[in-house]
């Protein structure tokens, strides 16, 4: 899918090599221009609210993502005072394509994708985007009529951001994110 953007969003609280694993794999099986990461700023399914600061996360996007020339960062969700809105996928999508970003691939999760239908606007979501669906043993979903699904098949991905934080919080030093991550979530004390 040549010249496509791939949507990767997401909270990233932090980005962990689970995630920068499944970036590399949709790059390798469907050959879109870049991958773009959107860490989103009052995330819906958490309360509207992350553990670290949306310029925190970003940076750690920015981190995690240097060096491979397919890969980048959207601020497009940064917080503003007058927009206190949560970030739904769907206004995103729309402030994307606005800028010129489509035609546009939504690289997710199959448990996330197997809720989309309590989404904000879901249908007007899968109206605007094809969705590129990260799958792993024992976890199903429903498509949606209408849909557009590619399956990404094969990982093994066993890190989530919610254990990493633990291992944080409990002073451990051997977490599975980038090493520059990791020297940024020392520094400036994330997580503990």
């Amino acid at each position: 899918m040549p010249g496509r953007t791939v949507l990767f969003g997401g909270t990233f609280d932090p980005v962990h090599n689970a995630h920068i694993t499944v970036a590399r794999a949709a790059l390798e099986q469907f050959h879109p221009r870049r991958i773009l990461f959107v860490p989103a700023a009052r995330p819906p399914h958490k309360g509207g609210a992350a553990n670290v600061s949306f310029e925190d996360r970003a940076h750690m996007l920015d981190l995690a993502c240097a060096g491979e020339p397919r890969f980048a960062v959207s601020r497009i969700e940064a917080p503003t005072s007058e927009d206190a809105r949560p970030s739904y996928s769907i206004l995103t999508i729309e402030r994307l394509l606005a800028a010129g970003e489509g035609p546009l691939l939504f690289l997710i999760g199959a448990d996330a994708f197997a809720e989309i239908r309590s989404w904000f606007r879901w249908q007007d979501v899968i109206s605007l985007v094809e969705f590129i669906v990260v799958t792993r043993p024992g976890a199903a979903y429903d498509s949606p009529p209408g849909a557009v699904v590619h399956e990404l098949e094969g990982l093994q991905l066993p890190e989530s951001s919610s254990e990493i934080r633990g291992l944080l919080a409990r002073g451990e030093q051997a977490i599975p994110v980038p090493d520059p991550v990791r020297k940024w979530i020392a520094e400036h004390h994330l997580y503990s």
